[in-house]
């Protein structure tokens, strides 16, 4: 290694592993980062602090002012009472049911930070209804499901989350690969979505075990008050923005923190400052930050480029054996995810894809979309920014978090993989 990446190198590691092992509160970790990096001159201010700048940090705050103004007007408790009608007759029936919305919201909204945001307060209420209490292993596994599912099952829809869309724009500017709405739905929904989906639901049962009382609301329904009408247009706005940001050319980040700040401002809006403060999750923000500042100083230093290209000549490439390299490839989309994390995993791949679909045999966008099995199976929640932002949202513990990622990527390898590589081959992508 150059001597000058030594001390980037150094600062990732013990970065990453802190967050890992979760042996300091994860925003300390976030801060450390920053003050070491900053001190060391490992990069410049703007790299180190680029995450504070980036869109999905302002969606992530935007979120949680939309989340806390749907608990506040009550439009929370409303749908939960709904959803709690249909959903609480047993477990099995409310993780089911949680996993399929954060599935389907995915197909018309295209933020991770946002549909978290908008179904997190809801499916909390729903788990208060339904005797779910704070600190539960049910309300610990609604809450990893919204995470988890958000994230996760979104990856096989090609606009319906970030690294997708970096992968996208990369794919196009090194090689002139422009990738499709419905192939890539074709390639991906019946092993990454639908599969996976329910490998999730079943690991959140066994791992997360309740009872939810079942509710059934005999009461009258209240009709809107003023406060849920207003905010209920607001959201219907919000949506639709968000839906439609490729007519318009408006990132979601700033549609959601222009809404945000129209649910602050004074008569018009629903929070106070103390709202605010007691809303926001800052301790996540400031997570959040480093996570994006940590993968854009990794990839600013070369020093992901450097571990891609070792890593590389480490791999057991063999143009006759194709189930290997379609393992290894996977392999080395996982080992990038800790060091970049999933947004940063397609901006360091994509420039290797070519030299590997030369030593592989496989077609270069086949060899592309790889990659998408492995950067969304993450093994540590750190590695995806929208289950780290959901388990601050609902305050659930490191380990719960940091055991489910082992065990659905450990399930995802060893049975979705090899389904995965014959549905390659049957729809001629290898």
């Amino acid at each position: 290694m150059p001597a000058d990446l030594l001390l980037p190198a150094a600062l990732v590691a013990v970065t990453i592993a802190l967050w890992a092992t979760a042996r300091l509160p994860e925003y300390l970790t976030a801060l450390l980062f920053f003050a070491g990096a900053t001190i060391l001159a490992i990069a410049p201010s703007g790299v180190i602090f680029s995450g504070f700048a980036s869109a999905a940090f302002w969606l992530i705050l935007s979120g949680f002012v939309l989340g806390a103004a749907i608990r506040k007007v009550g439009l929370a408790d409303r749908a939960a009472r709904w959803l709690s009608r249909h959903l609480t007759s047993s477990w099995l029936r409310m993780v089911a049911g949680v996993v399929g919305m954060t599935y389907a919201l995915a197909f018309i909204m295209p933020s991770n930070m946002g549909r978290i945001a908008l179904l997190m307060p809801i499916i909390m209420a729903m788990a208060d209804r339904a005797g779910l209490q704070p600190g539960s292993t049910g309300r610990t596994g609604l809450a990893l499901a919204v995470g988890f599912g958000t994230f996760q099952l979104s990856a096989s829809i090609l606009p319906a989350n970030v690294p997708n869309l970096v992968m996208a724009g990369a794919a196009e500017a090194t090689y002139g690969v422009r990738l499709a709405y419905l192939p890539y739905l074709l390639l991906h929904g019946p092993v990454l979505g639908i599969l996976k989906g329910l490998l999730l639901i079943a690991c959140i049962r066994q791992l997360f075990p309740a009872r939810p009382q079942l509710v059934v609301d005999d009461r009258v329904v209240s009709p809107l008050s003023p406060a849920e009408r207003r905010l209920g247009l607001l959201l219907l706005v919000t949506l639709a923005l968000w839906m439609t940001d490729t007519l318009h050319g408006v990132s979601p980040a700033w549609v959601g923190l222009a809404a945000a700040c129209v649910c602050l401002l004074p008569r018009i809006g629903f929070l106070s400052g103390e709202d605010f403060a007691s809303g926001v999750n800052f301790r996540t923000c400031l997570y959040i930050a480093g996570i994006l500042g940590l993968a854009a100083t990794v990839v600013h230093t070369g020093l992901g480029a450097l571990i891609g290209e070792e890593l590389v000549r480490l791999l057991p490439l063999d143009q006759q054996a194709r189930p290997g390299n379609f393992t290894a490839i996977a392999g080395l989309v996982g080992a990038l995810n800790f060091i970049v994390t999933a947004n940063g995993v397609p901006a360091i791949f994509t420039p290797l894809a070519g030299q590997l679909a030369q030593a592989t045999g496989i077609s270069l966008t086949g060899l592309l979309m790889i990659q998408v099995i492995g950067y969304s199976t993450p093994l540590l929640p750190y590695q995806a920014s929208p289950i780290a932002v959901a388990m601050g949202m609902a305050q659930v513990p490191a380990r719960q978090g940091i055991k489910l990622c082992l065990i659905v990527g450990l399930f995802s390898y060893l049975l979705l993989l090899p389904l995965d590589y014959v549905w390659f081959h049957l729809l001629g992508w290898i």
